[in-house]
């Protein structure tokens, strides 16, 4: 039989008893412990939420390049608004080089913060960052602020069946994701109307750096893969209507390895379609408070890996996949 993503139904834990939790909790640790990779539904997200993002952006990437490049940071380096072809090679991360993806993205973090030394002093002002929105279309920052907030709330309900899968109190992960550094990418993979270099994709073999990637993406030629612990590459459907959701990198190292960050990549569309073939996705990247300390849940002796800070981490993911700064 063929490997396929399991897809798991959110609404018993989102509105059952704790007796459901629990069962949608033991689903997620068979399937992170296996794969690292489910499709979700019953998540409480509505269509018409997620459509009025996707329409924005679409909007935004059809501009003229000269257009878009207005909304680029202008220090070329800071990771807010826009970013064109040849920017970054994800694989980097993982050490492989390839040439740079074939992909523009956005790239946007939470609109608003308290004003507070947290936020606004020492490393806060390095993660809190003001986002950058265009002119056109209008709108754009309002609908992307109304998704964030509305999968932010989702992720800490994800947070909390991650606890009780992993044996742990619900609120273990509550004070260690209630100041998160979670930033969004609508990536963009336009039209491919020359064919590609020797090894290079739409996002090269990667894995996620954070906790949980939550992604909206749509079924068009040239999609989603995700790599099974025997090495086979399998397609992963990404609906618009639903989520799929991959372990990042810290939360394996949480685990001490119990559940596993598995390398995707988006592949390109085949030739016979690759000149018409666009795809927009969108990634939730939910990654920890910036001090917040990973160290493996792990009997005493027993952890892989030293314990590192959740900004830290990330800082040094962002250096490594980052061909150049514009």
């Amino acid at each position: 039989m063929p490997i396929t993503i399991p897809v798991i139904d959110l609404e018993p834990a989102l509105k059952g008893s704790a007796a459901d939790k629990r069962a949608v909790a033991a689903q997620i640790d068979r399937t992170c412990t296996e794969i690292g990779f489910f499709t979700i539904k019953g998540h409480g997200i509505s269509l018409a939420l997620i459509n009025e993002l996707r329409d924005k952006a679409n909007a935004f990437f059809a501009r003229p390049l000269n257009e878009k490049l207005k909304a680029a940071h202008p220090d070329g380096k800071t990771p807010r608004g826009y970013r064109a072809l040849g920017i970054e090679a994800l694989s980097a991360g993982n050490a492989i080089e390839t040439p740079a993806d074939l992909k523009e993205y956005y790239h946007l973090g939470r609109e608003r913060w308290p004003e507070e030394p947290y936020y606004t002093q020492g490393e806060g002002p390095r993660y809190f960052i003001p986002n950058l929105w265009p002119d056109y279309p209008a709108g754009f920052g309002e609908a992307a602020e109304k998704y964030y907030l509305a999968l932010e709330k989702l992720s800490e309900s994800m947070m909390e069946l991650t606890a009780l899968a992993l044996g742990l109190p619900e609120t273990f992960f509550q004070n260690k994701i209630d100041k998160h550094i979670t930033a969004i990418r609508l990536n963009y993979y336009p039209e491919q109307t020359t064919a590609p270099k020797p090894g290079q994709l739409r996002a090269g073999d990667h894995t996620d750096y954070g906790l949980l990637t939550i992604l909206n993406g749509e079924n068009v030629p040239g999609g989603l893969q995700v790599q099974t612990r025997t090495g086979e590459w399998i397609d992963v459907e990404t609906d618009q209507d639903t989520f799929v959701v991959n372990i990042g990198d810290l939360l394996m190292r949480w685990t001490n390895d119990r559940w596993v960050s598995n390398v995707h990549r988006v592949i390109n569309p085949p030739d016979s379609v690759a000149a018409r073939s666009k795809r927009l996705s969108i990634a939730f990247f939910h990654h920890p408070n910036y001090d917040a300390l990973i160290e493996c849940v792990a009997p005493p002796g027993k952890a892989k890996y030293p314990p590192v800070y959740s900004g830290e981490y990330r800082d040094l993911k962002y250096q490594q996949t980052r061909l150049k700064s514009a």
